[in-house]
């Protein structure tokens, strides 16, 4: 089967946008993807159909794209608006293609059916045989907007990404698309006293020797013997924050006690807290505490 092209750079490519993404193999039995795209110079012409796959992109519009024509194993749907925040599915089996009249600015979440299959199998449910949407249509979708908004800023340094952050907000986009599009029907996620104590301790250990961010989310569920979905309900309801969010708390402290060591380099600190580069520490470090890394520790000196 050849590549595809409806994630990633040769998503990009096909379309003549710059584009900037995240692939996750957090479903071990498929490929997930999310890709930013950006399209500044319209060609007036109709885009390249991508490589016929059996896959869904759901892609979220974050410009105004005034006159959207669009077309299905080359028969044309009604010409629409496509609106800021609203989504739009494509089903790449019927080679979509529309006009590049206008330049766009969106976030496409990358879908082949075996991630679905996989999604509804971790659920212990059956599989979704199709997602319902209308062609050419927008929809309002307000969970798959506010996912899509957090992850944003990440565009930038797409590297520098935790794996546990991603692979869990795709897996949620997921699981939350084949249920609303795919009429997948989920039993109640039996976590209702949360974590035991050795799971607790456990993932926190392996979270802690991880700060790096880069341990799959299916590796750390599987630590503890449950599925994804019962794994993050799980944390949650023990500790009071996402795996992701524990994550960051734990840099941070980390971080603060190695910075009252005056002898210590910023830099150093920040590779031993897992981040990718001073910059990056004084980022996040900024957000959480209210001062830069430098500023904290002159603090503390007083």
């Amino acid at each position: 089967m050849a590549a595809s092209t409806s994630y990633g750079k040769a998503f990009g490519k096909r379309l003549g946008a710059r584009s900037s993404g995240y692939a996750s193999r957090a479903l071990s039995k498929a490929m997930l993807a999310v890709t930013e795209l950006r399209y500044d110079d319209p060609q007036h012409v109709l885009s390249t159909p991508p490589v016929e796959e059996d896959a869904f992109v759901v892609a979220l519009h974050l410009k105004f794209f005034p006159r959207y024509r669009y077309w299905e194993n080359d028969r044309p749907a009604r010409e629409s608006s496509l609106l800021p925040g609203q989504i739009i599915i494509y089903d790449i089996k019927r080679k979509p293609i529309f006009h590049l009249n206008d330049s766009f600015h969106s976030v496409h979440y990358y879908f082949p059916r075996a991630a679905l299959d996989a999604v509804a199998e971790e659920a212990g449910v059956p599989s979704v045989t199709d997602l319902h949407y209308n062609p050419g249509v927008c929809m309002d979708d307000p969970v798959v907007r506010d996912l899509t908004f957090t992850l944003l800023p990440l565009f930038a340094d797409p590297q520098n990404v935790p794996r546990l952050f991603m692979d869990s907000v795709l897996v949620g986009v997921a699981h939350h698309v084949a249920c609303r599009y795919g009429g997948m029907r989920v039993r109640p996620v039996t976590a209702a006293s949360g974590l035991t104590r050795w799971q607790q301790v456990r993932a926190k250990e392996l979270i802690s020797a991880n700060l790096d961010g880069n341990l799959p989310l299916a590796a750390l569920a599987a630590e503890c013997g449950m599925s994804m979905r019962q794994f993050l309900k799980a944390f949650k309801l023990s500790v009071g924050a996402t795996p992701h969010q524990w994550l960051l708390r734990r840099r941070i402290e980390l971080a603060q006690m190695l910075l009252r060591d005056p002898d210590l380099p910023i830099p150093a600190v920040a590779s031993s807290c897992g981040f990718s580069d001073q910059s990056h520490l004084t980022r996040v470090f900024t957000a959480k505490v209210g001062m830069t890394p430098a500023v904290w520790r002159r603090e503390c000196r007083k």
